[in-house]
């Protein structure tokens, strides 16, 4: 049994994320296999997703994220003393990718450092990990990453959600670099085989529908809960809500029975055009979110991780955050290129 982590000493200085060009519609995919795209479409609140080009993967794209968020910070990839990357999609089975990252970012050799893999929720796993060796005085600033070129079979109800992209804090102990300040986090975690992939398998296999109510539903709602009660909170006491978003439906649904508004969502539901980028979904709509804020926001997020798990964090933007941000994010969700089948296969085997 854990407390919830009150944090005094940890804020957002930078934030980065990158989504792919390319998109493939859920009516392509529908109609490779001769079903009803629309229908779909509408079960799922999915109409199109991001597509990794052939030549990247997920260390490509979480560069990509974490350069945004280091030139936001200002801060000297030097000085930074850790680099946690979280993903499912990792390139090697056995060789770290979060040293790859921090050499392409020039970090130099002494930093804390590993891969971490939760399912969907690795991405926020990584920026407990950073929060925590920061507020322990352990460093002063460090990276935290999710990113994914998620993989689904051919066919299967995942083909049209699992997308591609990259989100990257980069978190700090000096309040006068916070963009925005992280009060606190809590997690909940169980054993629930809702969804996993075996070593050497190329597509993760699913549970269906009981990814839903004992998997999902049940972790997002009892750690809410928790950190609503720890912090004599309630969904009104905040502007913006992030869920973790496998397909639309899910996270409105949970936002509802929580007590937040379809309002609050409005910024966090990047779902609909750029799909499930699993470990990066999080952090790509928290990214979302402080590109909308304003100062002495609060923000809410939830994410979430099959297997099963939460972690809730509450955030409060500073005056800092509106002089600093660059609306990025808003360019690589609005200009994009519907590829076909084809392309889409091309990309996904690296062809």
């Amino acid at each position: 049994m854990i407390d919830y982590q009150k944090l005094t000493q940890v804020g957002i200085a930078g934030f980065g994320a990158y989504v792919p060009h390319h998109r493939i519609t859920t009516n392509e995919i529908a109609a490779t296999w001769h079903k009803n795209g629309s229908q779909i479409a509408a079960a799922l609140g999915v109409v199109k997703k991001a597509i990794a080009a052939n030549d990247e993967d997920c260390i490509t794209m979480a560069s990509e994220a974490a350069l945004t968020a280091l030139n936001m910070s200002d801060i000297d990839p030097t000085k930074l003393g850790a680099c946690f990357m979280g993903s499912e999609s990792f390139p090697y089975a056995v060789k770290p990718s979060s040293t790859i990252l921090a050499n392409m970012l020039r970090m130099g050799g002494e930093y804390f450092s590993a891969d971490l893999e939760f399912a969907c929720k690795a991405g926020t796993a990584s920026l407990q990990v950073v929060s925590a060796l920061i507020e322990s005085g352990m460093i002063s600033s460090g990276l935290a990453v999710g990113s994914d070129k998620s993989q689904a079979r051919p066919s299967d109800v995942l083909e049209y959600t699992a997308g591609s992209g990259a989100g990257a804090l980069v978190l700090s102990n000096d309040p006068k670099k916070w963009l925005a300040k992280i009060n606190c986090t809590f997690s909940s975690s169980s054993d629930t085989p809702d969804f996993w992939r075996r070593e050497g398998e190329s597509y993760p296999t699913h549970a269906g529908r009981f990814s839903g109510e004992p998997a999902y539903f049940t972790q997002i709602i009892q750690s809410s809960r928790l950190l609503f009660e720890k912090t004599k909170t309630t969904a009104a006491d905040y502007d913006w809500a992030i869920f973790h978003s496998p397909n639309k439906k899910f996270p409105q649904k949970v936002a509802g029975m929580l007590g937040f508004t379809p309002s609050q969502l409005q910024h966090s539901l990047l779902v609909e055009t750029i799909g499930n980028p699993y470990s990066g979904a999080s952090l790509i709509s928290l990214a979302n979110v402080l590109e909308n804020a304003q100062a002495g926001d609060k923000i809410f997020m939830a994410s979430y991780g099959s297997g099963a798990g939460s972690d809730c964090f509450s955030i409060t933007t500073t005056p800092l955050l509106l002089k600093k941000r660059k609306h990025l994010l808003r360019q690589m969700v609005g200009n994009t290129t519907d590829i076909n089948y084809s392309q889409y296969l091309q990309s996904e085997n690296n062809l």
